[in-house]
């Protein structure tokens, strides 16, 4: 949140904050985001009898707003086609790990009991299989010896707060597309596990 409000702030990324939406009241996001006069909105999902009810009623309030990208970002529910198929396109997340690999929960974890000598992050579509939408750019940092879960995820998230405003200004102003094919930048087809950050030089 705090990393959006800044690249939007500092011109980096060539946008406004329509609003931000929760399913938690107590969630940190709206209390920073309601600092700075952006428009919160909590949609508690426990007011409803289901996933898709839920659902209907997020995709209800964001249209009222009339976003052009719907970005996620530590919102930590499973999202049925009932959200997903409205904002195709046009909807991204993060994922912590360097997917394909560890999709899911507890990717630090997974990442150092399988002995890899990197973690990062990816930013990706999302679509209707769980952190399976194509990939558009990953940021990797290398596994330290004695690292944790949770010194391993410090020094991502770092790169979530670099990589992510940058994906969603290329979506924003028509450079990004999502196809039948996958992500394409440019014009030009995205490799299957996203852009590496940083960007090389052309």
């Amino acid at each position: 949140m705090q990393a959006f409000i800044d690249t939007c702030n500092s011109g980096v990324l060539d946008a406004q904050i329509a609003v931000v939406i929760s399913n938690n009241p107590d969630a940190e996001g709206l209390k920073i985001a309601a600092g700075v006069g952006i428009p919160t909105r909590c949609i508690n999902h426990r007011a409803y009898p289901g996933r898709e009810r839920f659902d209907a009623a997020l995709v209800e309030e964001v249209r009222l707003w009339n976003a052009d990208v719907v970005i996620l970002a530590g919102f930590m529910r499973i999202l049925t086609p009932v959200f997903i198929q409205p904002f195709s396109g046009r909807l991204l997340n993060v994922h912590p790990s360097l997917l394909p690999r560890y999709p899911g929960l507890h990717t630090h974890q997974r990442a150092l009991d399988a002995g890899d000598s990197q973690g990062g992050v990816t930013v990706h579509f999302v679509t209707l299989e769980l952190d399976g939408g194509p990939p558009i750019i990953q940021a990797r940092v290398p596994i330290l010896p004695g690292d944790t879960a949770q010194t391993l995820a410090d020094r991502v998230i770092e790169k979530e707060h670099l990589i992510y405003p940058l994906a969603a200004q290329w979506l924003i102003t028509g450079r990004l597309q999502l196809t039948d094919n996958g992500a394409r930048l440019d014009g030009e087809p995205i490799p299957a596990t996203g852009i590496d950050y940083p960007l090389r030089e052309s």
